[in-house]
């Protein structure tokens, strides 16, 4: 079965390609110099050519501050590239899974946001993402979107590496409180899509729709740095010798952002038998790979 991934340097495109390959899939892996989602023509012209039983999209224009001043090219990517790809996966026949996020929500409910809660996007980015989910619901009957949020991987930028590295060069670090949600790691998720690619696979008889996964337990940005830390610790020498919490007010961001980004992720557990795994276990092999250099084998 050929997988094709969109999006393949990203995080969990990343992940996927070399997860799915292990697995036994046939993967077509595709990034930005490969595949340029903005564009129609191109879009049409790869799926429809790739032979591909299923598209993955993990391409996101995902800069959320930057996103502010480049609204344009961040509805292109993310409403348009979407689009493109749900419209010409319909014209073969085949489903498209495509990677949302948490910022379609605004934060202000008190518990966890379930599929059906009604999307506020507070930002130019959270936004975009909302626009990407309704054109590819619009134009794809075999579709499932996949909210995440709080993503870090060994591979691209993510706040993990972030730390990791503050915390080898600043004395203090300072780190917004006010903000809980769900770490999640780039691994579980490539590990989700593949057993919902799976079920397909066998049995044709998957519930379409938009479903949320992230790892399991809640805590804020702070105390996500608290851990970090004391992971790296096992392994490297860190010169930062007090990590100072703060409020969002007192960190501006050209972007707002939502104070709770908790989702539910029950529904993929009633339909998949998908399990969230503890995000503190994720992160410590993750902190292990990068710090110790340790493969990940799995």
């Amino acid at each position: 079965m050929r997988i094709l991934v969109i999006g393949a340097n990203g995080q969990v495109g990343w992940e996927l390609s070399r997860r799915g390959a292990r697995k036994g899939f046939d993967i077509l892996a595709l990034d930005r110099a490969t595949l340029d989602i903005t564009d129609q023509s191109a879009v049409n012209r790869t799926v429809g050519r790739s032979g591909a039983a299923v598209v993955v999209n993990g391409a996101a224009y995902t800069a959320v501050d930057q996103a502010e001043s480049e609204p344009e090219l961040a509805f292109a990517v993310n409403r348009d590239g979407p689009a493109y790809l749900a419209s010409a996966c319909a014209a073969v026949g085949i489903p498209l899974v495509h990677i949302s996020t948490d910022f379609v929500f605004d934060g202000q409910k008190q518990g966890p946001y379930f599929e059906t809660d009604q999307v506020s996007p507070l930002s130019i980015y959270g936004k975009s993402k909302a626009a990407g989910e309704i054109a590819a619901r619009e134009r794809l009957r075999q579709h499932i979107i996949l909210r995440t949020s709080w993503v870090f991987g060994v591979h691209g930028d993510n706040f993990v590496k972030t730390m990791l590295r503050l915390g080898r060069e600043k004395e203090l670090v300072r780190v917004v409180t006010d903000q809980r949600g769900c770490p999640t790691s780039a691994v579980d998720i490539a590990e989700t899509i593949l057993t919902i690619i799976s079920i397909f696979w066998q049995s044709r008889q998957v519930p379409w729709g938009t479903y949320h996964y992230c790892g399991k337990g809640v805590i804020s940005w702070y105390g996500f740095a608290e851990a970090i830390f004391a992971l790296a610790a096992e392994y490297v020498a860190l010169k930062v010798r007090q990590l100072e919490p703060i409020n969002t007010a007192d960190y501006p961001t050209p972007a707002k952002r939502p104070a709770n980004s908790v989702l539910d992720c029950s529904l993929a557990e009633k339909s998949f038998g998908i399990v969230p795994k503890p995000w503190d276990k994720s992160l410590a092999r993750m902190v292990k790979q990068v710090l110790a250099g340790e493969q990940d084998g799995e």
